[in-house]
């Protein structure tokens, strides 16, 4: 207030008139009532709730009327609840805790992601929570209460009206009420689920919990959260055809730039930003980039190497879309053509990816699918040289991984569904073969140093399923004509924009 002030006042004694210089203390003080009543009009007039989270008043260009985080609705995490309820035994209930904060230094906390369970059922993005589902008494919600000096550092979160009004709870307490009401509730039940993986001691330290414990009333949630989990609906597809189209743009353009950024860590960099800049909230895991042997290491995270001439790129990436991931793996030449080596290598990749894809409908398993891999590669990798008929065991050192995963909330979503089940439509998976051959691997020295992997993701449809990431080029033809003919693009456009300059 005192720099508004100074700033009025130096405006209106800087204005002269004829002959002399006039400072009106009446005028200033008109000024300044003007001021705030215009900014008190303008703060009263767009007055909106801080839920500590997007909502459909605040963010409107995010949201629709009845959503509670982008594209899902309040009746759909209604429903969610609904269906858990169904599953659970009677006279049992679920507590799920909302993931905690953890901190990278003692004043400095990593970047906050929601626990997939606590955001699936509840909508509430935000830490420090506890919900309680029960036939008993519906959704409870006890709430983090945030105190003045909170509020002041970072900003306003979800309270107790927030539970209520937002998340469509049927009954909310603040935090302090938890060891008041919680022990109640586990001695009136039969069974308590929780889930496991981020339990809290704001509860699992309470002697009723652990009395439940002793007596085995406590069993993991997830078995009944993963399988609700499994099968998308229409509003969760949509997010998740987002997220992959915009994972897919992203890796596109940092293919295209392959040439002139020569270090793993700028295509790291330029992926994310290419996201980020597309509406993603965040990656969805550090991106893999492997220039060369860094290639053959299935999850190298480093990123800290030159990228040397004529050495693949192995590019695994994903972002997070309002909760949803996504999750896509090229390998390319960022020097703009594959060596014969390379190619023959790579064709039996890309002809696996075709095969399985193929083999992804309603009745499949992953293991199935897996199985098929297996075999493919194995023939393929003898004919090439690779292995020697009796080296079947080599195979799984040079392959490890599993063909696919489920994707959804999570990179390797629903866990708990075993890779056994049959596939049903709304299903999403990864199908990403690949071989890691490391410069230490012990046959033919031309292919020592190199890792390839081709992964897309695969939506289950009733007639087969749907290549959510069917926009990013695989083939080689279309890989090397991108690089080549981009990369001739900006030598052309450099070309005329220096011969503009010199005319």
């Amino acid at each position: 207030m005192k720099t508004l002030s100074r700033k009025l006042l130096q405006q209106l004694s800087s204005k002269q008139t004829e002959g002399y210089q006039v400072f009106n203390q009446t005028k200033f003080h008109a000024r300044m009532v003007e001021f705030l009543a215009i900014r008190h009009h303008a703060y009263s007039t767009k007055a909106i709730p801080d839920f500590g989270q997007p909502t459909p008043a605040s963010h409107p260009q995010l949201m629709n009327e009845g959503e509670i985080t982008p594209g899902i609705t309040s009746e759909e995490y209604i429903s969610r609840r609904k269906r858990l309820l169904e599953l659970l035994p009677e006279k049992s209930f679920a507590i799920i805790a909302a993931a905690p904060i953890k901190m990278m230094t003692d004043v400095v906390p990593y970047t906050f992601r929601q626990d997939a369970d606590y955001l699936y059922l509840t909508g509430c993005q935000q830490p420090g929570g506890v919900a309680v589902l029960s036939q008993e008494c519906g959704l409870c919600m006890f709430m983090p209460e945030a105190k003045a000096h909170d509020i002041v550092w970072q900003g306003q979160t979800a309270g107790v009206d927030a539970a209520l009004e937002m998340f469509k709870a049927e009954k909310a307490y603040p935090m302090s009420k938890l060891n008041e009401i919680l022990p109640g509730m586990i001695k009136r039940s039969c069974k308590l689920f929780h889930n496991t993986l981020t339990a809290t001691p704001t509860y699992t330290d309470m002697e009723t919990f652990q009395k439940a414990a002793h007596v085995g009333k406590v069993s993991d949630l997830s078995i009944f959260t993963h399988d609700l989990r499994w099968v998308k609906s229409p509003a969760e597809l949509k997010l998740m055809k987002e997220s992959a189209s915009i994972a897919c743009q992203a890796l596109l353009q940092t293919i295209l730039h392959s040439k002139t950024y020569t270090y793993e860590a700028m295509l790291s960099a330029k992926v994310e930003y290419e996201c980020r800049m597309r509406g993603a909230q965040r990656m969805a895991f550090n991106p893999v980039v492997g220039g060369g042997p860094n290639g053959s290491v299935i999850h190298y995270s480093r990123n800290d190497q030159k990228i040397k001439g004529g050495n693949l790129v192995l590019m695994d990436v994903g972002c997070e879309l309002h909760g949803y991931c996504s999750d896509l793996t090229r390998t390319w030449p960022p020097c703009g053509s594959f060596s014969s080596v390379q190619e023959e290598v790579y064709d039996l990749i890309l002809q696996t990816n075709k095969e399985c894809i193929r083999l992804c409908k309603p009745g499949a398993s992953i293991r199935q699918i897996h199985n098929y891999s297996v075999e493919l590669l194995f023939k393929g990798l003898k004919e090439i040289g690779i292995l020697k008929r009796d080296q079947f065991r080599s195979y799984h050192q040079l392959n490890p991984t599993s063909i696919g995963h489920y994707l959804g909330m999570d990179v390797h979503d629903s866990s708990m569904i075993s890779y056994d089940r049959p596939l049903k439509p709304g299903v999403v998976i990864t199908i990403e073969p690949g071989i890691y051959l490391p410069s230490s691997f012990d046959g033919p020295e031309r292919y020592q140093g190199i890792g390839i992997r081709i992964e897309d993701e695969v939506l289950i449809m009733e007639t087969g399923c749907e290549v959510l990431t069917g926009s990013m080029p695989k083939e080689i033809k279309h890989i090397e004509s991108l690089l080549n003919n981009y990369s001739h693009g900006m030598e052309m456009e450099g070309h005329n924009n220096i011969k503009a300059a010199t005319s």
